[in-house]
């Protein structure tokens, strides 16, 4: 394992039933990192901005980015944080419900280090998350 035990997951996700399940996906896997859930891109930007009232992440942190998000869009918010300098090389993972060929397309072209439809079955979601969980523990953080 690296050093990068205090990693913080950030959940951009504003179905309330999506979020109880990949909170009760980390309760299951066992994964004790701290996840802090934003309901949309404008709220997220705050959140890696630092001027949430309330929301913060430690500085070594991973993205699970929905497409579908009032507000601001998933793809609206990739383009917003690769074109700010201080959140650019920031790690996010898309995770949503978009089968759709051109929203893959376009999230990668905003250097997403994946893109996970999100399964129907609580299972195979735990199964995606703890793809995830195991990637952090192996790749060095920016």
């Amino acid at each position: 394992m690296n050093g990068n035990k205090d990693v913080t997951f950030l959940l951009v996700e504003d179905d309330a039933v999506d979020v109880l399940a990949v909170e009760r996906s980390f309760k299951d896997l066992k994964i004790r990192n701290e996840l802090v859930v934003a309901r949309d891109g404008k709220e997220t930007l705050e959140i890696l901005r630092g001027t949430h009232e309330s929301k913060k992440v430690a500085p070594s942190f991973m993205s699970f980015l929905d497409l579908n998000l009032p507000r601001m869009r998933g793809i609206e918010f990739l383009e917003e944080v690769r074109n700010d300098p201080q959140l650019h090389s920031s790690l996010v993972f898309v995770l949503t419900t978009s089968n759709d060929e051109r929203d893959r397309r376009e999230a990668y072209k905003h250097n997403i280090a994946g893109y996970v439809v999100k399964a129907a079955e609580a299972s195979s979601l735990s199964e995606e998350i703890s793809m995830v969980d195991h990637y952090w523990r192996v790749v060095e953080f920016p």
